[in-house]
């Protein structure tokens, strides 16, 4: 049962493979021993055909009442006028950071994504004959994320800025505001064209570290790293405000593979991981990421990764590392 001291999770399932990956996240934190307040939330497509409301007014009020969220996967309604529930829950709660981690046996580096502006800014006219969307970059908003990705950098090598300024014109503010804060902060840094970054991903990624970028590119570079470490299914996020947070894997809802048992849980069980880091549980989060390491080491893998398991063996097999007693987890 919830009580003093238990912080309060808003738990959205969300559709497609979402379900299935968060059932499985919940299950690693509960043989980790997370003591947790659930708080279910039926947001997302499967919402939107039900009422006609993916999000409604309500939700965030209780999300609000949350410490943080976690988050499976969420179709946006095909509705041209609809805004993505992703987007409208970045802005209401001012998650202007996305923190990506990518690991694999030889790679270890972080993305850092501008959340709440850039391309994705909302400000858009869709005509028969041209549309126009507008790219916002405001210096409060590159501050911001600039310091967010120091805050990272600051305990690694070196922060790489990834701009397009040599075309884009609102990127040289986006670079000039970031360099200043690395100067401002001591953090070792260089930048880098996002065609270039795109490159040196594939060919050579051991030179990054931690990067950070405007919103669409933070987008497509995260994806392109996933591949590299080997899947989408692997890689976990969080969104990050000044008090408030939402954790999801990276991937999305892949309508074509649910229902199957085959989705890969490994990205919302490591979300689950970055969450409990968040509220301040690293001894729990560094276990959970333990467990997986090993569970990949000794081969247990969804079809993704070249493997024959299933998302409920991987699931027992990475609560099966961790210890069973202490904690639990109780909804509301």
């Amino acid at each position: 049962m919830s009580g003093e001291g238990v912080k309060k999770v808003a738990v959205i399932a969300g559709d497609g493979i979402g379900p299935e990956v968060v059932e499985s996240a919940l299950a690693v934190l509960q043989a980790a021993g997370a003591e947790l307040s659930l708080i279910p939330l039926e947001i997302g497509l499967c919402r939107w055909k039900r009422t006609g409301a993916a999000l409604a007014d309500e939700d965030l009020e209780t999300i609000k009442e949350c410490d943080c969220v976690l988050l499976g996967a969420i179709t946006t309604p095909p509705d041209p006028d609809y805004q993505s529930v992703l987007l409208r829950l970045r802005k209401a709660l001012d998650l202007y950071a996305n923190i990506r981690p990518f690991r694999s046996c030889d790679l270890d580096f972080i993305i850092v994504r501008e959340n709440t502006e850039g391309l994705y800014s909302g400000l858009e006219e869709v005509g028969v004959e041209e549309s126009r969307t507008l790219r916002v970059i405001t210096r409060r908003g590159s501050e911001r994320i600039a310091e967010a990705a120091c805050d990272l950098a600051a305990s690694r090598q070196k922060l790489t800025i990834v701009h397009k300024s040599n075309v884009l014109r609102s990127d040289r503010l986006f670079l000039q505001t970031c360099r200043e804060v690395a100067e401002r902060r001591g953090v070792l840094y260089d930048d880098m064209l996002v065609d270039a970054a795109a490159y040196n991903l594939v060919v050579n990624p051991q030179r990054f570290d931690v990067l950070v970028t405007t919103n669409l590119f933070g987008d497509i570079l995260s994806d392109e790293a996933a591949g590299v470490v080997g899947s989408l299914g692997l890689c976990a996020s969080a969104n990050v405000g000044a008090s408030r947070a939402l954790f999801e894997p990276i991937h999305g809802s892949a309508p074509d593979i649910a229902g199957k048992g085959i989705a890969n849980p490994i990205g919302a069980i490591r979300s689950a991981a970055m969450m409990m880091e968040w509220l301040g549980e690293q001894e729990t989060a560094r276990r959970i990421e333990a467990a997986v390491q090993r569970v990949l080491a000794n081969g247990v893998k969804t079809p993704d990764l070249g493997g024959r398991c299933g998302t409920a063996e991987v699931t027992r097999t990475v609560a099966g590392y961790l210890e069973e007693e202490g904690g639990s987890l109780s909804e509301e």
